[in-house]
């Protein structure tokens, strides 16, 4: 590995003892020195490498705790429905006509990031779907993950029909006259495409079963759009066998586009604990952490379980995916064998369930727990004080402030401004932490970072401002506190002597830009593992 010299850079370290550098060596993959331009130079040795970073913010690399990497990956590559690009069902019918006019005939098509709260004609039908093609099976994921539309083709394909009956932990969505429209939700998904695991009804299943060699080369094309954001680290907060096979393959091809953390999904908790397994486990590429459970649904479809219904007309009464009991037992036993634990949980009814189970659950794990609660979307005043009890992470998501949150003022009126209470659970001492929870929005920390501090829809309405955090606290929440969530803050997080040399040089001086402006920056130079591993330098030229 090669010495490298960062100079004339406004260095934002994330180390409490020095909060701030003009310049920093790395050396040997880790960080030599953090200082002034004479200590870092000396630490790099002579034939350093040196970028000049000409007044630029730079900050350790981006970790992002709740990202889907692999799912992300498979998005890249598939149709993009999503918002603005598809704006009706109109838009969605000719996006998926053009993928099939260069499509086999039989051939799946497969579109990620439908948001049709938006579209005017309301949900996608399979009869409009099939305006599209009927020479090949169709589906849609909508935005959420936790819904889809499909055509007719591919009802016909699965042998759906209308006298099918509904799983366990999902629907197939039906007209007045009991047709299928061919919306289906959460574990009804399973029926659609082959999958690689069965996942019972521990969460939304988006593990299909496809050919190992098409992941990999998924996953490896994410290199250039996860790098030139200023992500060196990501935690998929769903890992099954496919996701963590996939994963060890690039490992070992050198194909792995950055850390991963993974999280595997709780209904292989009796299978680790056979076998004498849980987390942490595994070095500083590619490790598993927390396990990942679910409470209840979506805020985006509408599965959320808030103590009030919300909807415009009160018609969404949100579902669990457990009963309180169950859920209280499944992550005690897992915290019993070690694991530290992360909940889905948005609405405040589900809550009340997810902190019966962490309060379980503490008890028997060990002196560090560090809960986390995946979305945490809206927590009472009285929830989120509980959370310091058992020291709660929150794992905040607020580009869904901006992406959906017109949808969500309508829905929850002035409910609204309480989801993701950042403002008031850093005053209550808590470590709240930034992530994209992408495929499902942006996975450039930018636009959350921006989203966190100026809460406002797409539209331009404000949306809970008193719950806005500074940048300071928002780079913090993406950096230092984010490898706090993933119990990795020993060695990334802040630019401090000994740690691992992952760095991100922005495009500009972050702290000059107008906050609406925040968004429009990217990485200049994103250091992983001490070696340059994108250039955006070469990009200008």
């Amino acid at each position: 590995m090669s010495a490298l010299l960062i100079r004339n850079a406004k260095i934002l370290t994330m180390d409490g003892t020095r909060p701030r550098a003009e310049a920093l060596a790395v050396a040997h993959g880790r960080i030599a020195a953090v200082g002034d331009e004479d200590h870092a130079r000396a630490a790099a040795g002579p034939g350093a490498r040196e970028i000049d970073a000409g007044g630029r913010t730079v900050l350790p690399g981006f970790i992002d705790p709740h990202n889907h990497l692999l799912s992300t990956a498979e998005s890249l590559a598939a149709v993009d429905a999503g918002y603005p690009a598809v704006t009706s069902v109109a838009d969605l019918v000719e996006a998926i006509a053009a993928e099939a006019r260069h499509t086999p005939a039989g051939q799946w098509i497969r579109a990620f990031g439908m948001d049709d709260a938006k579209y005017p004609e309301g949900r996608p039908t399979r009869r409009r779907l099939d305006e599209a093609t009927t020479e090949h099976p169709v589906i849609i994921y909508h935005v959420s993950g936790h819904q889809a539309a499909v055509n007719t083709a591919a009802l016909q394909h699965a042998g759906i029909s209308d006298d099918i009956a509904d799983p366990a932990g999902g629907a197939l969505l039906r007209d007045e006259g009991g047709r299928l429209t061919g919306m289906v939700v959460d574990s009804a998904m399973e029926l659609l495409l082959p999958l690689a695991v069965d996942i019972g009804c521990h969460g939304p299943n988006f593990h299909t079963d496809l050919p190992a060699d098409q992941l990999l080369g998924w996953l490896a094309a994410a290199r250039d759009p996860y790098l030139s954001a200023g992500l060196t680290t990501i935690c998929d907060p769903q890992v099954s066998k496919r996701e963590l096979r996939t994963y060890r393959a690039a490992r070992a091809a050198g194909t792995l586009p950055l850390r991963t953390v993974g999280m595997p999904l709780s209904h292989q908790l009796d299978e680790l604990t056979a076998i004498g397994l849980a987390g942490p486990f595994g070095d500083d590429w590619l490790r598993l952490g927390a396990m990942k459970f679910y409470s209840d649904g979506t805020l985006l479809g509408g599965t959320a379980k808030f103590t009030v219904p919300y909807g415009e007309r009160g018609q969404f009464a949100g579902s669990m995916y457990w009963e309180p009991e169950q859920l209280r037992d499944l992550v005690t036993r897992a915290a019993r064998e070690g694991w530290q634990v992360a909940i889905h949980t948005q609405g405040d009814a589900a809550m009340a369930h997810t902190l019966a189970a962490i309060d379980a659950a503490v008890k028997v794990s060990g002196p560090d727990p560090r809960p986390r609660i995946e979305h945490c979307g809206f927590p009472t005043v009285e929830q989120a004080k509980r959370f310091t009890d058992y020291g709660v992470i929150p794992v905040n998501q607020p580009n869904f402030l901006h992406d959906s949150g017109g949808d969500f003022l309508r829905r929850l009126g002035d409910r609204a401004h309480r989801l993701q209470p950042m403002r008031e659970e850093l005053d209550l001492g808590l470590r709240p932490v930034l992530s994209s929870d992408s495929f499902v929005s942006s996975l450039r920390p930018l636009d959350t970072i921006a989203n966190a501090v100026r809460r406002t829809t797409r539209e331009g309405a404000s949306i809970g401002a008193e719950q806005a955090i500074t940048l300071h606290e928002a780079l913090r929440a993406h950096t230092l506190d984010a490898a706090h969530a993933l119990g990795m803050e020993d060695r990334i997080g802040s630019l401090a002597p000994g740690k691992l040399a992952d760095v991100v040089v922005l495009d500009r001086d972050i702290e000059s830009v107008p906050v609406e402006r925040l968004n429009e920056g990217a990485a200049w130079v994103t250091v992983l593992d001490g070696e340059v591993a994108y250039d955006g330098r070469a990009v200008e030229v």
